[in-house]
């Protein structure tokens, strides 16, 4: 096997609002700062938190959901690789970034947290969404049940694959 695998799975919430710029050819380019945090207890038991902040940048379909949909403080699932860059300043320095290119997303949270809905990158049209089963409306000449179904049927299809973590 010739090629190597580059790929970042992150689950945080914004930063920022992102901001969305189009190319010449009319492509969006969306640009966001995602923070994930980490809990672990120190050696008197004591938690400790750590906060990691990536760039992430978004191409094409994705990239203008994220900007209409995408909000500060949004939770969201993103996949992606990593690219590493590098640019000279006007002061001459090297400067060095690390950017998220995010193939795929999905929004987590309710739509008060500016999340919600959800929505796959241009490459995730592979997996369905999933949601509840519609709820029937009763027919006035269909007799009425008043016990409770047990448990919702939502398929046997759903596997641990389509589990963001």
């Amino acid at each position: 096997m010739a090629r190597g695998i580059n790929k970042v799975i992150l689950v945080g919430n914004l930063g920022d609002d992102p901001e969305t710029k189009y190319t010449q050819g009319g492509m969006a380019v969306t640009s966001a700062s995602l923070a994930t945090t980490s809990v672990r207890k120190d050696r008197e038991g004591n938690s400790q938190e750590r906060t990691e902040w990536h760039r992430l940048k978004f191409f094409g379909k994705v990239a203008e959901i994220a900007g209409e949909y995408l909000r500060k403080g949004s939770q969201v699932y993103v996949e992606g690789s990593i690219r590493y860059d590098e640019f000279t300043g006007q002061d001459g320095q090297k400067r060095y970034y690390t950017d998220i290119i995010v193939d795929q997303m999905q929004m987590l949270g309710g739509r008060g947290d500016g999340g919600g809905g959800g929505s796959r990158g241009e490459r995730g049209g592979d997996r369905p969404q999933r949601s509840a089963p519609p709820q029937r409306q009763p027919q006035e000449s269909a007799p009425r049940r008043d016990t409770a179904p047990a448990s919702r049927d939502f398929g046997d299809d759903f596997a641990d694959d389509d589990i963001p973590f």
